[in-house]
């Protein structure tokens, strides 16, 4: 008994393998419908949490600059290398502050980068101009956010604890 005319209505007729148009095109709809629901629902979680990030790091380098002002008397200036002296110890005009550096302040490894590559932006105030308002940060600290472009309403700063958040910047439905 052969199998061919068995499985087959006609006799020499084959039935073509692979998927018909209907089958391909069901396919492709699916899959755009997948990206199109990765775009709608994950895309936007993904920036809120790298803004959130970028507030973890902040607050952590915040914390950093305070205990080095408290071991050293002073915050970071930029001849002591700015934010690189929470890392690795700057070489001090006087002797007696560097032997109460005992950094670093920050983890071993730490970028001080935000999620976007961009360097974070340290400065020290001027507060003896009195521009600060009563309870400032002696120092602005911030991220100059996705758009990579300083001054924008995209920007996340490090606050002083009284303002209203200690960390701001548009968090995208925070």
């Amino acid at each position: 008994m052969k199998l061919k005319p068995l499985l087959s209505a006609k006799p020499g007729f084959r039935r073509a393998a692979g998927f018909t148009l209907i089958e391909i095109l069901l396919v492709i709809v699916i899959i755009l419908l997948l990206a199109g629901a990765l775009v709608v629902f994950v895309l936007p979680q993904q920036e809120g949490a790298e803004k959130n990030t970028t507030r973890l790091l902040l607050n952590g380098v915040g914390t950093a600059l305070d205990t080095y002002r408290l071991n050293i008397g002073h915050y970071p200036s930029e001849q002591e290398g700015g934010l690189d002296a929470l890392l690795k110890k700057p070489s001090f005009e006087n002797e007696r502050l560097g032997e109460k550096w005992i950094g670093p302040y920050l983890k071993p490894g730490t970028r001080l980068d935000d999620p976007w590559g961009h360097k974070l932006r340290y400065e020290l105030t001027d507060r003896s101009g009195g521009d600060e308002k009563k309870g400032g940060l002696p120092y602005k600290l911030s991220s100059i956010g996705p758009d990579g472009q300083p001054d924008t309403d995209d920007d996340i700063r490090l606050m002083a604890e009284n303002d209203k958040d200690s960390v701001t910047g548009n968090a995208g439905g925070k």
